[in-house]
């Protein structure tokens, strides 16, 4: 693995692998994506944010080559998608969001399947399957049929599917909907991994906190239009807030948010499992009531600090739109 000051710096010298110029795409009149720019630099984490119908998984076909753009240019590890697509395919890997892969086939069937495909040497297919699936931690499940694997287990022989020409560039969309906690965290660890190999990713998600973990820069899409797109942390840099820190009692009383909300100083509180985030005047004045409020009411502070902005406030912030409506049109977690 790299270190992370040579992976930056490289990132930050690299050539693009993507380069997009006003592409368009109409549905029946209706525009889906609307004009955009963006360029992906080699070896870098991508992320492309947005709402359902914000034209995120639009952009994903025409990058590679499922639809074509009503208008615009792109271009795909320097090869044109109108003309070059076929060249390109052959570099890159795609993640759907819902599995290409056949139920009735083992692990390892379709990996060797998609090995064909992909036009990977026949002597070198079963030997390239057995070593992903030995990455990925599925070996003792080559031979389970994919309908029998657990959800986790699909998208990992989902990815490794699209790993199997060895990609420069992989298109994840979507990985993690649908995953436990546990699930989730194992597939954002194999997303770094492969990165540190030297894999460039394009990811979309609808949770900014993967988002933020994830991603060296952030692409937020709104209705077919780029809005924003930096790095997380220069992102967060846009929101204006008032001050703000969070606390955790032990024990937490039931009415503390209301009891909260009576102290001078707060203006509000919102509740985040047993951490509260506490929003008032100034940073004294916030401390000031919570140590009178822990003082009154006999509890202990477990834990006190100050609450930067999250890159779920910069969303919020920049689009306008409601966090919580966006996650439960995706079934967020």
């Amino acid at each position: 693995m790299r270190p992370l000051e040579q992976t930056f710096e490289m990132k930050q010298d690299s050539a693009n692998v993507i380069s997009v110029s006003g592409l368009t795409k109409y549905y029946d009149g209706l525009l889906a994506v609307d004009g955009i720019d963006f360029e992906v630099k080699e070896g870098e984490v991508f992320g492309f944010l947005g709402p359902n119908g914000a034209g995120k998984t639009t952009t994903i076909r025409m990058l590679t080559g499922l639809s074509q753009p009503s208008a615009g240019t792109a271009q795909v590890l320097g090869h044109d998608i109108r003309t070059g697509i076929v060249l390109a395919k052959k570099e890159f890997g795609v993640v759907p969001e819902v599995s290409n892969l056949y139920d009735e086939l083992t692990a390892l069937e379709n990996l060797v399947f998609m090995a064909q495909l992909y036009g990977v040497p026949s002597d070198e297919r079963v030997k390239r399957t057995e070593e992903l699936l030995k990455t990925f931690g599925l070996f003792e499940k080559k031979g389970a049929r994919f309908s029998t694997l657990s959800r986790g287990m699909k998208r990992a022989v989902t990815i490794a599917a699209a790993l199997i020409h060895r990609p420069k560039l992989l298109f994840l969309d979507e990985p993690t909907v649908g995953l436990d906690v546990v699930n989730a965290r194992s597939l954002r660890s194999l997303i770094q991994k492969l990165n540190h190999q030297g894999v460039t990713i394009f990811l979309t998600t609808h949770y900014l906190e993967e988002a933020d973990l994830l991603c060296d820069r952030i692409a937020i899409l709104v209705r077919g239009q780029v809005v924003a797109l930096d790095t997380s942390d220069n992102l967060k840099q846009l929101v204006k807030s008032e001050p703000a820190c969070e606390v955790r009692f032990a024990p937490t009383p039931e009415e503390v948010i209301s009891d909260l909300e009576k102290q001078r100083g707060i203006h509000r509180v919102e509740s985040s499992g047993a951490n509260l985030h506490l929003y008032g005047e100034s940073m004294p004045s916030l401390t000031e009531a919570i140590f009178q409020y822990a003082s009154q009411k006999g509890l202990e502070i477990a834990s006190i600090s100050s609450a930067k902005p999250t890159l779920e406030d910069a969303f919020v912030q920049i689009t306008g739109m409601s966090l919580e409506a966006m996650l439960v049109e995706k079934g967020g977690r």
